[in-house]
């Protein structure tokens, strides 16, 4: 049972750390889930070179956003889905995202595309609090990162571990991890540079998906990360700030 709780990330922004605090004070659930969770590698293949893959993201606000969009997240989703959405995200933590775990159940039982569990899991017993097909990692703040990719693989879920530096790259590898999400947010000054992942993917192994999660707004931006190797596109803000059908097509839609 995998139910150590990291040290204090004292290099990470306050905003970071206050979401950190908030996570360390949520429990999970006493009740194991099992997953059977709909395939997203087999999701991605069916797509050909009709669409560019993209996970669009359900996610109501965040720290480094204004405002909140209050849609009914079944009918984002679906708009996403319409859209061109290859897989949906969805937020869970509640204190500085608006997300709940009510929100990504809702949406996984009106969809039927992959849905990913967003959200700063510290321990074991947090993967038990929703059924996903996919479900976040975050390398960093995994004190123990094979052990809780071994626990998530366990329920049924496929594992999306994110990381943002060539160490945290090479845990993730260490760890097993089949499907690595390169982030281009620094998590110290929440500044975005998109060369984070044209750094990072070339070390990542031929037989693991890669995706590029944030900064992502524009079909070029699509284009130059889908360039540099990405298998998978996680985007949130800029679909979320638009016309989400239209955003998505946009996005999803390579150039003719």
């Amino acid at each position: 049972m995998v139910d150590r709780t990291p040290p204090v990330e004292s290099s990470v922004a306050p905003a970071v750390r206050s979401i950190l605090h908030s996570a360390r004070t949520r429990s999970g659930d006493t009740d194991r889930v099992s997953v059977d969770a709909r395939s997203f590698p087999d999701r991605l293949a069916a797509l050909g070179d009709d669409r560019r893959p993209v996970i669009a993201e359900i996610k109501p606000t965040s720290p480094t956003t204004d405002g909140i969009r209050a849609d009914d997240p079944v009918a984002l989703a679906q708009s996403m889905i319409a859209g061109g959405a290859a897989a949906i995200s969805v937020l869970t933590e509640p204190d500085h995202f608006g997300g709940s775990i009510e929100t990504l159940t809702r949406v996984r039982n009106a969809v039927s595309v992959p849905v990913l569990r967003k959200d700063f899991i510290l321990r074991e017993s947090q993967l038990d609090a929703v059924a996903a097909d996919l479900v976040l990692l975050i390398a960093r703040f995994c004190n123990d990162l094979p052990a809780m990719v071994a626990a998530a693989r366990e329920r049924g879920f496929q594992v999306l571990v994110e990381v943002h530096s060539r160490e945290e790259l090479r845990s993730a590898i260490e760890a097993g991890a089949s499907i690595i999400g390169i982030n281009n947010r620094d998590l110290a000054s929440l500044t975005v540079d998109l060369g984070t992942f044209e750094r990072l993917a070339p070390a990542v192994p031929d037989d693991r998906l890669v995706v590029a999660e944030s900064g992502m707004s524009t079909p070029a931006d699509c284009r130059r990360m889908v360039a540099a190797g990405a298998d998978a596109l996680l985007i949130g803000t800029a679909i979320m700030d638009g016309d989400v059908t239209t955003t998505t097509r946009d996005l999803t839609t390579p150039a003719q």
